[in-house]
């Protein structure tokens, strides 16, 4: 992985962010903007993958040590990172944000847009499909995410939710839905069903486009 330094300057995600917005950095440019620098051994840009890893597997309260022990953070910059994280969470919070149009579900899940593998999204929803939480449920190959009612459902059954709506990105940026797509969203409905619960949409991503199930007539 390079090292800051030897990214031209308007590469380089501080620099970057400064020239042309917060918004045009990938998630993990901007965790190595929090973190500021690394070490000889492990540049920014490493430390900041790991910790962007750390973040996509908990789904929640991130413990400090699994910041800390990281090679390159150290009690520092993880309390940097989690402070930043907090201050979101109190000042943006998703929480009570209202689903009209399938397309509102995006900023809960666009930037994870750029990633390499799937991520598959699960968003708990009110009665009045107000957003009480966004999980990730799975994170798979290249072009194929692994997912099971069982690990789509545990999560929206303990939040009381009286519906989902389901989102995975497409790395390769085509977001047509593949007939594995189309299988699992007929076999989350019926489970949803059976629970008592409703799948309002199924919205496959990219970096600007996305596409629904429901606006489809699929669902």
């Amino acid at each position: 992985m390079e090292k800051i330094t030897s990214l031209l300057p308007a590469e380089r995600p501080r620099e970057k962010l400064l020239t042309i917005g917060a918004q045009a950095l990938s998630d993990q440019e901007l965790l190595a903007v929090l973190i500021g620098s690394g070490t000889q051994a492990y540049p920014v840009q490493r430390i900041a993958e790991s910790v962007l890893a750390v973040f996509d597997s908990k789904n929640g309260t991130i413990p400090p040590e699994s910041l800390i022990s990281l090679p390159g953070m150290g009690a520092a910059k993880a309390a940097l990172v989690l402070a930043a994280l907090e201050f979101c969470k109190r000042r943006l919070c998703a929480e009570h944000r209202k689903i009209v149009f399938p397309k509102d579900i995006l900023p809960l899940v666009s930037h994870y847009a750029d990633r390499k593998q799937e991520h598959f999204i699960c968003v708990s929803l009110t009665g009045g499909h107000e957003v009480i939480a966004s999980r990730v449920v799975s994170v798979g190959l290249v072009n194929k995410a692994l997912v099971h009612p069982r690990e789509v459902f545990a999560d929206p059954i303990s939040d009381r939710a009286a519906a989902v709506m389901l989102a995975h990105n497409h790395p390769s940026g085509n977001i047509a839905p593949s007939c594995e797509d189309r299988t699992i969203t007929d076999k989350l409905k019926k489970a949803a069903t059976t629970l008592g619960s409703k799948l309002l949409d199924h919205v496959i991503f990219g970096r600007s486009e996305y596409y629904s199930f429901s606006e489809h007539g699929l669902l």
